[in-house]
């Protein structure tokens, strides 16, 4: 297996998603489980695109996790930087839908959001030779939330500037996660610090930053090269380099959104390893790296569940021409 050019780090986990739509919690009978999880997404969605990738994370030693590696294996996923708990629980996301697919997270049954095998993914046991080839190291905020995987986040983002890698941050704001939310902003700004890149909604772009302009963010962080602030459907507002502007988004029929933003990730760091430096100094590189992002992100939203609706480098390079 070849060295992995993208590091992707914090969360596997299955989404329950509802089957009925539009119905609250309690009124929802059946639940189709999906694997997800936002740097899962992003591993598997960038093999589909011919990215070498390792995920890295914490599983609980549980048939869920079983099958969660196991689908990562088959995908083609470099799996050697994840743990196994014995004893905590993989996590289960439960996910209600509204009548247009929607989504909105409803917890996580009877076990505590801090019991879960992901907050335990430890900084000592990081496998410090992935750090040594890769290009990229993607992370979200959700692992910040307890003190075990917090520390090994800092440590990944430590190996990956004393590697020289680039540091993508997706916010990937999920109260629901949470045992304190007063403990969350300042974390997150904190870990924005280091960041090359940084991708948010709209909604969490106002809630962090009280804009929505990248160029306003990006004067927040010196050190920032791009940041990029998803819209949905709308496209993406986007400041890389000196080039910013908007690009609009795809009209698609919508089958569910699970994992929409992830791929919209897939795709922007596929078109990176591509393009380097360019994506940032050739304007029309940058309005072209952000479309191809929106066609991944679009394409995913046709189909049920985040990994199994990701296109491939094909279809989406077909669908484009279009």
């Amino acid at each position: 297996m070849s060295n992995p050019t993208v590091l992707c780090m914090g969360e596997i986990l299955f989404d329950c998603l509802a089957d009925q739509l539009g119905k609250e919690l309690n009124e929802v009978t059946s639940w189709t489980a999906y694997p997800g999880g936002a740097p899962a997404n992003v591993a598997c969605g960038l093999i589909k695109l011919g990215v070498p990738t390792a995920f890295i994370g914490s599983i609980g030693e549980d048939k869920p996790g079983n099958d969660l590696v196991h689908l990562l294996e088959q995908i083609g996923v470099n799996i050697t930087g994840i743990q196994r708990h014995p004893t905590a629980k993989t996590r289960q996301v439960y996910v209600t839908r509204s009548q247009d697919g929607e989504r909105q997270f409803a917890g996580f049954g009877n076990i505590k959001t801090d019991e879960f095998a992901d907050t335990q993914l430890n900084a000592e046991q990081l496998e410090k030779f992935l750090f040594i080839h890769a290009d990229y190291l993607v992370i979200g905020t959700l692992e910040l939330a307890y003190s075990k995987s917090k520390k090994a986040i800092f440590k990944a983002i430590q190996l990956a500037k004393k590697n020289q890698l680039d540091i993508f941050v997706d916010i990937n704001w999920r109260p629901v996660f949470w045992l304190d939310l007063e403990k969350a902003k300042p974390l997150i700004l904190q870990v924005l610090k280091e960041a090359d890149f940084i991708k948010c909604s709209q909604e969490e772009a106002n809630w962090l930053f009280a804009t929505e302009n990248p160029q306003k963010i990006a004067q927040k962080f010196p050190k920032v090269k791009g940041i990029l602030v998803t819209l949905g459907e709308k496209g993406c507002y986007y400041y890389l380099g000196k080039n910013y502007g908007i690009v609009e988004g795809f009209s698609v029929k919508v089958v569910d959104t699970t994992g929409a933003g992830d791929s919209f990730v897939a795709g922007f760091i596929y078109q990176c390893c591509q393009y380097q430096e360019k994506i940032l100094t050739d304007p029309e590189i940058a309005k072209q790296a952000i479309l191809y992002s929106n066609a991944v992100g679009a394409l995913t939203t046709t189909k049920p569940g985040a990994i199994a609706a990701q296109p491939s480098k094909e279809e989406v390079e077909i669908w484009l021409e279009k």
